[in-house]
């Protein structure tokens, strides 16, 4: 386990799984720890480098709480990336961890390879999953054994008229099996609500220069949506792909917000074909 340095002293791990290249996953939650991507379906043609954010796993709690907020960890990634030696570096984002990629993306646009934003929140964008959005994806899953008593909740906890309820954690999934069962036991241990709070604080995103920004990035991009995930549903994101000169825009089908758990065969095979090629990004 890599431990590294942060600009402000605070010490920082990293994760590495597989062997060639190295590709940054940055974790979502958000602030949890990367632990809960496994090795994202078997995503194994890359060396995988997994950080866990300030906070959360096996990284440090920093001296000044104001640093867990979104802008200020994007001086992390790029802390990770001096430490691995990369002139430029790929990056795999998942969910929260989304806006982080598109923080450093506009940030430091010259030090990205290519760029794969997971079922990613596009909050930098000013582009919110809303209510609407998350009822009308859960409305897909009326089939279901568990829908008539998930539901319920799910539209009580969206409203503001009742609690978070575990009974509509299956709404996130796209197969409700033991995997996802035990993939969602572990969020509440493996997150940090202090930060996860701070995450997005006032200060944290500036959707319009950051759009302004990412016009400018020449780095190829793949935009990865799950087809019945609300949180963004697959619109939401093909809409944020827009952001990007480059970008690419895919669906997996049947894929709730952990594709990989759902459908690691489908989600493997397309996210190695997009690092695997190379064209002329960078010249």
């Amino acid at each position: 386990m890599p431990i590294f340095t942060a600009p402000d002293g605070t010490r920082l791990a990293c994760h590495l799984r597989g062997a060639g290249e190295p590709l940054v996953v940055l974790p979502g939650g958000p602030m949890r720890a990367s632990a809960y991507l496994g090795n994202l379906g078997g995503l194994d043609a890359r060396r995988l480098v997994f950080l866990d954010l300030r906070g959360t796993g096996q990284s440090a709690v920093p001296e000044d709480p104001a640093t867990y907020r979104c802008d200020r960890l994007v001086d992390d990634v790029e802390a990770l990336r001096r430490h691995l030696g990369l002139e430029r570096m790929d990056v795999l984002a998942h969910s929260a961890g989304g806006s982080l990629a598109l923080l450093y993306a506009a940030r430091y646009p010259d030090r990205l390879g290519r760029l794969a934003l997971i079922t990613a929140t596009p909050w930098a964008l000013g582009m919110p999953a809303t209510a609407e959005d998350r009822l009308a994806a859960a409305r897909l899953r009326v089939p279901e054994p568990w829908f008539a008593d998930a539901f319920p909740a799910f539209e009580a906890w969206l409203s503001g008229t009742g609690d978070f309820d575990p009974v509509f954690l299956p709404f996130f999934y796209g197969r409700w099996d033991d995997a996802a069962r035990a993939h969602a036991d572990r969020e509440e241990q493996e997150t940090n609500d202090d930060a996860a709070d701070r995450y997005g604080a006032d200060g944290a995103y500036d959707p319009d220069a950051t759009r302004t920004a990412l016009a400018r990035v020449t780095a190829p991009v793949l935009v990865l949506a799950g087809e019945v995930d609300g949180g963004p549903r697959p619109g939401l994101a093909r809409r944020a792909a827009e952001a990007f000169p480059a970008a690419e825009f895919a669906v997996q089908p049947g894929a709730g917000h952990y594709p990989w758990l759902d459908d690691p065969e489908w989600f493997v095979r397309r996210v190695a074909r997009f690092f695997q090629e190379r064209g002329t990004e960078g010249e």
